[in-house]
């Protein structure tokens, strides 16, 4: 071919070249626009797939509902997505599809699992309690501002909080500055509730008012309860249901001890039913909270392996109990000379909060054994610093173990078999370091199902606390209608 016929073949070559970059910069420049109605979906979809980044834009509406109970990291809890009662979000949730638009609009009633009315008690009830003083007329502090919130008092008050975390997170449900899951939303109509919430911190009280004052012939504590109970029998609300609506939080076991037999048709929050008779509390109507760990949560990125976590087992607490909690002295004279076992008498007093967190991260097994009652924070401190439970307690009850597997992350030991010799230490010596990774790497994707937060986060302590009570209320409404089934026709009857 002769030189001059190869010209123009070179000028339509680099004609090409650069009418294909051009194309492909468009095409760029395109994606980045934040409206694509132009762009047919066949043509966009293509560019997406085909172009090296991904470019993402918050306006693109997904066809999947927009559904973040869990945190990303749970994969079993992610499992159970399309059967949950989660999965019940209605269009108007859907429309929330990013941070930005949930820093602009508050919870839709519409789109949440659970509506929930709040009795404006008096600031006695709750947040009085902890020295707050609102304006005359001021039932409940502006949460708006999360560092303005009242502070709940730290120590051992700490762990039996969940009234004071549930409370906060009902009164900023409607507050557009705060960015929470929209999984319970406060109404101000009880007839549009389908839970009523009883906002008294009966732990603190407990801990704070029990003791008699002066001339009182009766304690501040009993006071408030005997006030309570005349409150809630006389609300029309009440009487509605027979109380089978309210939710009131008695997480301390020595809470409310004048009022329960009296509001033990409610549904009750507590540790466990160690100090309760069956017909007051039980598993089928009432719901077993966390504890708040008193331990800092070790961060997934910081928690120690196996080899890095020289002792074996780890308890430090009250040795000498009573009741169930009689096996700890046992447990005590059976390990307290093994080499690679810390046990030992411990306090939060001092250092002793800052010697079990360092001791429980060093530690592969961390023991939790009865106590006075079955359960204690023992447990969740463990999980908070990913050392893996050994759960000594044959009448415990655990929270929200309708979703988790706790044998995935826990080991159970019968307490007639911990205390015999030798029994323990073996189990847990047999244990691979494979399998002790698994559960290792379980608990660090668990661990956000037990942190109380303001404000709340998905699938955090206080969402899977209101989960759990739409699970209950949906039980409570299915027994009522099943009830109704001949009484309504036989009322039918009687009219016509």
């Amino acid at each position: 071919m002769s030189e001059k016929n190869m010209v123009p073949s070179r000028l339509i070559f680099c004609l090409i070249v650069v009418s294909m970059f051009l194309l492909v910069m468009s095409s760029i420049f395109l994606l980045q626009f934040s409206d694509h109605s132009f762009i047919p979906r066949s043509v966009f979809e293509l560019i997406l797939v085909n172009n090296t980044s991904f470019y993402f834009n918050p306006n693109i509406k997904k066809e999947e509902n927009i559904l973040p109970p869990f945190p990303a990291g749970d994969k079993k809890i992610q499992a159970q997505r399309p059967g949950d009662l989660d999965c019940q979000i209605s269009k108007s949730s859907q429309k929330l599809s990013s941070i930005e638009l949930q820093r602009i609009m508050p919870c839709d009633p519409a789109g949440a699992i659970l509506r929930v009315f709040m009795y404006d008690l008096p600031p006695e009830f709750h947040f009085g309690i902890l020295g707050w003083k609102g304006s005359e007329s001021q039932t409940w502090p502006l949460v708006d501002d999360p560092k303005l919130v009242p502070s709940y008092p730290g120590g051992l008050n700490l762990q039996h909080s969940p009234e004071y975390w549930l409370t906060l997170d009902l009164l900023s449900s409607n507050f557009a500055e705060v960015v929470r899951p929209c999984t319970a939303v406060r109404v101000l109509n009880s007839s549009e509730a389908d839970v009523i919430f009883v906002p008294f911190f009966s732990s603190l009280s407990y801990n704070r008012l029990s003791k008699i004052q002066g001339d009182e012939k009766v304690s501040m504590n009993e006071m408030l309860q005997e006030k309570l109970v005349q409150f809630l029998l006389s609300r029309e609300e009440w009487k509605r249901s027979g109380g089978k609506d309210h939710l009131i939080v008695a997480h301390h076991p020595n809470s409310m001890l004048d009022a329960r037999t009296k509001l033990g048709s409610a549904i009750l929050v507590l540790a466990d039913f160690g100090r309760y008779p069956v017909e007051i509390a039980n598993i089928k109507k009432d719901i077993i909270a966390p504890y708040k760990h008193v331990v800092g949560t070790i961060p997934s990125a910081e928690s120690f392996s196996y080899k890095e976590r020289p002792t074996l087992l780890y308890f430090q607490g009250a040795i000498y109990r009573k009741d169930g909690g009689i096996i700890r002295q046992e447990l005590y004279y059976l390990l307290k000379d093994e080499k690679d076992v810390h046990f030992a008498f411990g306090t939060v007093r001092r250092n002793g909060v800052r010697e079990a967190s360092h001791g429980m991260t060093l530690s592969k097994f961390c023991l939790n054994i009865a106590g006075d009652t079955p359960s204690s924070n023992r447990l969740f401190d463990a999980i908070a610093s990913h050392c893996v439970p050994v759960i000594i307690s044959d009448k415990i009850e655990l929270p929200f173990e309708d979703i988790l597997d706790y044998s995935d992350f826990c080991l159970f030991v019968r307490a007639k078999d911990a205390v015999r010799r030798g029994y323990l230490l073996n189990l847990l010596r047999s244990i691979t370091q494979e399998r002790w990774t698994e559960m290792w790497e379980r608990l660090k994707e668990i661990t956000l199902h037990f942190e109380y937060q303001y404000p709340s986060q998905n699938g955090d302590a206080v969402n899977m606390i209101w989960r759990e009570v739409a699970h209950k209320v949906s039980s409570t409404r299915f027994d009522l209608h099943r009830k109704n089934r001949y009484k309504k026709s036989q009322l039918l009857v009687k009219t016509d």
